[in-house]
């Protein structure tokens, strides 16, 4: 049997693509390793609390709640996966060593902080904005020969900053609104 050169090549081609048909059925039928982590590691999607732009986070968090992992957002529209330093950094935010886990409060004439429950804490701002709003709340003033109705204090401001997402200053804005605060100012406006 005398096989040609362009014969001698079908018939190669022909043998070894055979030797991968089983090969390829047998991996589109495994499935890839399984890695322990798998199942415990949640992924969120957030915003950078750092400055104002807005760049969208994805925030991986292992089994203890800590951040194990961030990266840019490809989906948001301010920064479509990129990260500035700062950004790269917020895992520090839950496990950094100097990050605080109770309030501090320096009581008046004291040179150092103490450590305070959060329940007297939040108890105490609640009675000293009471306290500033009674003590300034204007319900009208008097322009020329008219008496007009204000409703507010201007004893207390509110300030905003970049952390917080539009349902957080709509609730914000709404309560300092109640408390009659017409103060109102972001972070990135100062």
């Amino acid at each position: 049997m005398k096989v040609t050169r362009r014969e001698f090549l079908k018939l190669t081609a022909a043998a070894s693509g055979s030797l991968l048909i089983p090969a390829s059925s047998a991996l589109a039928t495994t499935e890839g390793p399984v890695f322990p982590l798998h199942k415990k590691v949640k992924e969120a999607v957030t915003i950078c609390p750092y400055c104002s732009c807005g760049c969208g986070l994805i925030i991986a968090t292992g089994p203890d709640g800590h951040i194990i992992n961030s990266e840019g957002d490809p989906d948001n529209i301010t920064n479509r996966g990129a990260l500035d330093p700062k950004s790269i950094a917020v895992r520090q935010l839950s496990q950094s060593p100097l990050r605080l886990k109770k309030p501090l409060y320096r009581a008046p004439g004291s040179d150092h902080f103490e450590e305070v429950e959060w329940d007297w804490a939040i108890t105490e701002v609640a009675k000293r904005i009471k306290a500033t709003r009674d003590a300034t709340f204007e319900r009208t003033v008097t322009v020329g020969d008219k008496t007009v109705t204000v409703n507010r204090t201007r004893a207390i401001a509110f300030l905003g900053g970049a952390a917080n997402n539009n349902e957080e200053c709509y609730l914000a804005t709404k309560l300092a609104r109640a408390l009659g605060i017409v103060y109102l100012e972001h972070q990135a406006r100062i």
